[in-house]
């Protein structure tokens, strides 16, 4: 009998022998590589946090302790543990299990989390709500070293520093974020990594210490003062100056190890960081060998570790990268930036080719965007390249630092839209309304991945702030004889008919071809325009069609209130114009995880809904 059929709900773990427990480690590990390698997930995180996540359920009794996940990609043998590996074969599938923590899905699962740096944040409120209600319950936030470069981290920590009652906070430390880590946070946990003097002083003080009477208290007590042994041996050690008592490093890879530090931790009337190390990947080797690679990763051959599915066509984020070098090339002021997504977001040609000019400032897309501020306000072209549901923890820098000055940052805006398996946390469906509020804000987003290129290059040279968003898959290749001039604030005309007027943006011209020629197909003429941008709306084209046309259909794929479609509908009626509108985007809701295809089905925006639904309205005039 396998040990893993031994796990069937939370704490079954504690029924299991020190033997058991060893195999259960194995056993977890090839159970995540056999499902990731068909559902796809995040493999490399996970494969390092199994003897880590194995000893905190040992530690704790779950779900009355609390664990709050950082990100939450690294939580899959939390959730094996937790009485769920029967439904790993619907990971991130539409209907089946997340690949984030999620409240809904189990009581062990105490906080939703997707972004990177909130859990000593939530960690802490649920320390002090056990204070306040007067309960007894351990509090633990499991947090990546890569987080630790994300400001909110430090904000979170300095709050702690005041806690009189046990929060522990287990940094995760593998070396890595998404890439390699940048900043002095990292520099500085190498240097605790190493600091074996002092780890061997350490080691044989407590030795010594444990042996006399009263050595247990003694131990104690230098391990919570400020003066203790490691600031002679490590000056201005980051954790013990902010008030937060500091054990470690110990190996992430030794239950028995972590377990002996988590009881020490539980002793401290107050924060205490556990300072873990362990291996991203660990436990196959193609992970092992290239954990950025399998951070997040599609199904893959076991074997190889190569894609069961090769791309053949470029994607937007590859369109992007080739262009961006170019760029690069012949304009020495244009600099990227990104918050720890060098390859995600497509910037490692140009980081390769100019490394002088690239600059990644780790998980801190607030720091980011007033840092390119910054860049643009001294005569440069910054490109900030960031994940359209990343961006938005930055709206404030947006609105206050960029475009406040006016300055010319181009944030090329990678994901934007539905991005699927990923799920609420992930999708780029608010972009365009956060954004669409900000003055002296220009939105564009390309029909295909020829416009995307001419977009960029327009954007660059813009004097003012420019958001140019595109989705995630493969780059829509149809219309590639349509390629008016880029003009500010004006759209293209695809097809010139009557009755019906489809307003298309970005991803949804592509829809929008299709429902162009299913309304063919059942009659109905119809008109195509490729709204290009979104801010500022191209009021003439607007206005015209809607005198000359029976119905304005708006189509975007983001949220409805705040985007396109409102924004026109404004303008129509500001006009006196009462030409009946009909918009087409997503209703007030997050949307789950599960393919594109489904999500768009499921919301009513995919070419068949939409083309029924635009029937629907027309007749009803």
């Amino acid at each position: 009998m396998a040990i893993l059929d031994k796990i069937n709900q939370e704490n079954d773990i504690k029924k299991l022998n020190e033997q058991e427990l060893g195999l259960l480690a194995e056993e977890i590990r090839q159970f995540l590589i056999e499902h990731i390698s068909e559902t796809g997930g995040h493999l490399a995180s996970n494969l390092g946090a199994v003897e880590l996540t194995m000893a905190l359920h040992l530690f704790c009794n779950l779900p009355k302790d609390k664990i709050i996940w950082d990100v939450g990609h690294q939580s899959y043998t939390h959730k094996i543990l937790t009485g769920r590996k029967d439904e790993f074969n619907s990971l991130r599938q539409f209907g089946g299990l997340s690949g984030f923590p999620k409240r809904s899905e189990s009581e062990c699962d105490c906080f939703n989390t997707g972004h990177s740096s909130t859990s000593i944040s939530a960690g802490l409120g649920f320390a002090e709500a056990r204070e306040v209600r007067g309960e007894d319950y351990k509090v633990i936030s499991v947090i990546g070293d890569g987080a630790f470069t994300g400001g909110m981290a430090f904000e979170g920590l300095n709050n702690a520093s005041r806690m009189k009652t046990n929060f522990m906070i287990v940094l995760n430390d593998n070396k890595m974020s998404i890439s390699e880590n940048v900043g002095g946070f990292s520099t500085h946990l190498a240097a605790l990594r190493t600091a074996e003097a002092y780890q061997d002083l350490k080691s044989g003080v407590h030795t010594s210490l444990s042996k006399l009477p009263y050595g247990e208290r003694v131990i104690r007590r230098i391990q919570r003062t400020k003066s203790s042994l490691k600031q002679l041996f490590i000056p201005g050690m980051i954790f013990e100056n902010m008030g937060v008592t500091y054990l470690g490093p110990v190996d992430g890879h030794n239950i028995e190890d972590m377990l002996r530090i988590f009881k020490e931790a539980a002793k401290v009337n107050g924060a205490v960081v556990v300072h873990v190390l362990t291996e991203k990947g660990k436990g196959y080797e193609p992970a092992e060998l290239f954990p950025a690679k399998f951070h997040g990763t599609s199904a893959f051959q076991i074997e190889t570790g190569e894609p069961v599915k090769k791309k053949v066509k470029a994607d937007y984020t590859d369109v992007f990268s080739s262009m961006i070098r170019k760029i690069g090339q012949e304009d020495p002021d244009v600099v990227t930036i990104t918050a720890a997504m060098a390859d995600g977001t497509g910037l490692k040609r140009f980081r390769k080719e100019f490394p002088d000019r690239f600059f990644d400032v780790g998980i801190a897309e607030e720091h980011a965007v007033t840092f390119a501020a910054g860049l643009a306000a001294s005569g440069l072209k910054p490109v900030f390249a960031v994940y359209s549901s990343f961006l938005q923890r930055a709206f404030d820098q947006v609105l206050h630092d960029v475009c406040l000055q006016k300055l010319p940052v181009t944030f090329a805006v990678d994901r934007a839209g539905l991005v699927g398996a990923d799920g609420e946390t992930h999708q780029g469906i608010f972009d365009l309304s956060y954004l669409n509020i900000i003055p002296g804000m220009t939105i564009m987003a390309p029909k295909n991945k020829w416009e995307l290129a001419a977009m960029l290059r327009f954007a660059v040279n813009y004097q003012g702030p420019v958001a140019l968003r595109y989705p995630r898959g493969q780059a829509y290749e149809g219309l590639k004889k349509y390629h008016q001039k880029i003009r500010w604030g004006k759209s293209e005309k695809i097809y010139d008919e009557s009755q019906i007027a489809l307003f298309a943006a970005g991803s949804m011209v592509e829809t929008a071809v299709g429902v162009h020629d299913i309304l063919k197909e059942k009659g109905y003429d119809c008109t195509l325009v490729n709204v290009r941008f979104i801010k500022p709306i191209d009021e003439e084209m607007l206005c015209a069609a809607a005198r000359e046309h029976l119905l304005i259909v708006t189509m975007e794929e983001n949220v409805l209130i705040g985007g396109y479609g409102m924004a026109a509908a404004d303008v129509l009626k500001r006009h006196g114009i009462d030409t009946k509108v009909l918009n087409i985007g997503i209703e007030d809701r997050f949307v789950e995880h599960g393919s594109v295809d489904e999500l768009r089905k499921m919301l009513g925006i995919d070419k068949e809904s939409v083309a029924r639904r635009v029937i629907e309205a027309y007749e009803s005039i």
